[in-house]
């Protein structure tokens, strides 16, 4: 049953069996606690960061350009032509 619906809510329910009712919450402030960082883009210098790290990638990008002018959009109209923004 492993990696099904059935067996998470077994496992769950063993879980809660053996320690607590409580196991999950007891988890989940363990988590939150030993955080320290707050991720790659958190606060002003990691805003900084993203925004320098996605110019690094979108430059190296094996992507060919579109063709047309560089501010098109690409969404299309019921009848097929290019939407134009206003």
């Amino acid at each position: 049953m492993a990696g099904t619906r059935a067996g998470g809510l077994k496992a769950a329910r063993t879980n809660r069996l053996y320690y607590g009712a409580d196991f999950y919450k007891k988890i989940g402030t363990k988590g939150g606690k030993i955080g320290r960082t707050g991720g790659f883009a958190a606060g002003e210098a990691g805003r900084k960061r993203a925004r320098i790290a996605g110019r690094k990638g979108g430059l190296i990008s094996k992507r060919r350009p579109t063709s047309g002018t560089r501010f098109r959009s690409h969404r299309r109209t019921s009848v097929g032509a290019l939407h134009e923004p206003v």
